[in-house]
């Protein structure tokens, strides 16, 4: 393969991440999730049910939906991928889920007002998470095959960072032109744009269609410059692909330092994940922000991130991964102990002044840190997977990476819950995010820096 095209195959696989990253930054997070909130609220109330008790079902279903979500990719991922290595064909299964992703996506734009589509939006968001989150074990799979080994990590940093930048430029998109407020209007101050009824909430609910057709345009580059390498189909089909995964499952139990690493991050990825959900219930709960301010702090999170992330991809090929995991747990848990010990009328015990923007400043700033090192955190842990990969089975390997990545997300919203209800403080419930932290900490301990790389060398198998 040529340096030219070597390099556009470098490019089109980042630009799934600026393909896909919409559904994070805008249907999960900042603005189909909040307007799904409100259609569910009002379902319920219109039930009978009086607020407080709408608002809990409305989290809950929600809630449940992404732990269905959660549950099946764990159960599932690791057998796909064993699959997708067994018959070396990774870029038809990219197409089928980029289909699925579409088609699902496509379809939250009938998440009408009064709710008579709520479950039916849900399934939908559902069907496009799996898509979604699918994809992304095959590219992941493909990391290794994109460069030497100390190149990985620029790539992988590089692909996450054009990936925070593109949900930069969706989310500005949608606040500005497309997503209106309680008085009809965009960010902007502007109405929708293509004459859409602010009334039906056709602005917000024109994200589905975006976030659609910006993968649709984004991934021509994927499809075009991601040749899949011709590699001979194992013999057997899925019982051998079965077979193989059990035995890589049992070959983890024999390498310390990749069993303690994928222990160590499913606590950390799932505190960082409990961390990226709690920032906006925390800024609205705690510190009453409105929804404008919450996208300020979505932008400048999401900024961040991808300028952050790059960097970290060069520290990660110049240190290696582990040193950059190291560092950012470090500063999250410096984040979540800020926040734990800050209120609005008070930090860590010293009154504030009546309207001061401390909180408000220093949690921006946060929301910053909290952008660049779990971007970071997130882009080495996927070079530290590669390190700990078997070259012939990629796929699979990111496949049990998904499953240490789901195993346990139900903990920390289960801890953060509990703490909160013991506490009745939504800013004491983040308290046991720092203590997954550290867990991950001390399990970094065994993780070897150089992963499994000396054993796959020297072509024995462990």
């Amino acid at each position: 393969m040529t340096d030219k095209s070597l390099k556009r195959r470098v490019w089109g696989w980042m630009m799934f991440d600026w393909a896909s990253q919409p559904f994070y930054t805008l249907l999960l997070t900042f603005i189909f999730g909040p307007y799904f909130a409100s259609v569910a609220t009002e379902y319920f109330a219109a039930g009978g049910l009086d607020e407080q008790i709408a608002d809990a079902h409305a989290q809950s279903v929600w809630s449940f939906g992404q732990s269905a979500v959660g549950l099946f990719i764990a159960f599932t991922a690791p057998f796909l991928g064993a699959f997708a290595d067994q018959t070396g064909k990774h870029m038809r299964w990219m197409y089928v889920f980029s289909l699925i992703y579409v088609m699902a996506t496509y379809a939250l734009w009938w998440t009408v007002p009064d709710g008579s589509t709520l479950w039916i939006s849900l399934t939908a968001f559902c069907i496009g998470m799996v898509a979604a989150e699918y994809g992304l074990i095959f590219v992941n799979g493909m990391l290794p095959s994109l460069g030497p080994a100390d190149e990985v990590g620029k790539i992988s940093g590089g692909g996450f960072a054009l990936g925070y930048a593109g949900g930069v430029v969706a989310l500005l998109i949608m606040l500005v032109l497309l997503a209106e407020n309680e008085s009809g209007k965009t960010l902007a101050g502007l109405d929708p744009i293509f004459g859409l009824d602010a009334e039906s909430r056709e602005g917000t609910r024109a994200v589905g269609p975006f976030t659609a057709i910006w993968y649709v345009v984004f991934m021509i580059p994927f499809f075009a410059w991601v040749k899949e390498r011709p590699v001979a189909p194992k013999m057997g089909g899925m019982a051998a692909a079965l077979s193989g995964l059990w035995a890589s499952v049992k070959s983890v139990a024999r390498r310390p330092s990749a069993a303690t690493y994928l222990a160590s991050s499913m606590f950390y990825r799932d505190a960082l994940n409990a961390l990226y959900g709690f920032g906006g219930v925390y800024a609205v709960l705690v510190l009453d922000w409105s929804i404008t301010q919450l996208g300020v702090f979505g932008i400048l999170a999401a900024i961040s991130a991808a300028v952050f992330t790059y960097i970290g991809g060069l520290c990660d090929k110049r240190f290696g991964p582990k040193p950059v995991i190291l560092f950012n747990i470090w500063a999250l848990i410096f984040v979540c102990t800020v926040i734990v010990g800050m209120s609005r009328e008070s930090f860590y015990g010293i009154p504030l002044t009546e309207g001061s923007t401390l909180p408000d400043v220093t949690l921006m700033v946060l929301g910053a840190i909290i952008g660049a090192s779990g971007g970071a955190v997130q882009a080495a842990s996927r070079t530290m997977m590669v390190r700990h990969a078997d070259p012939e089975r990629p796929t699979e390997a990111f496949g049990l990476y998904a499953l240490s990545g789901k195993a346990t997300a139900f903990l920390a919203p289960m801890l953060i819950g509990t703490v909160t209800y013991m506490t009745s403080s939504a800013r004491l419930g983040l308290s046991p995010v720092i203590f997954l932290f550290i867990i991950a900490l001390i399990l970094l301990r065994w993780v070897k820096p150089e992963g499994d790389q000396a054993t796959w060398d020297g072509s024995s198998q462990p």
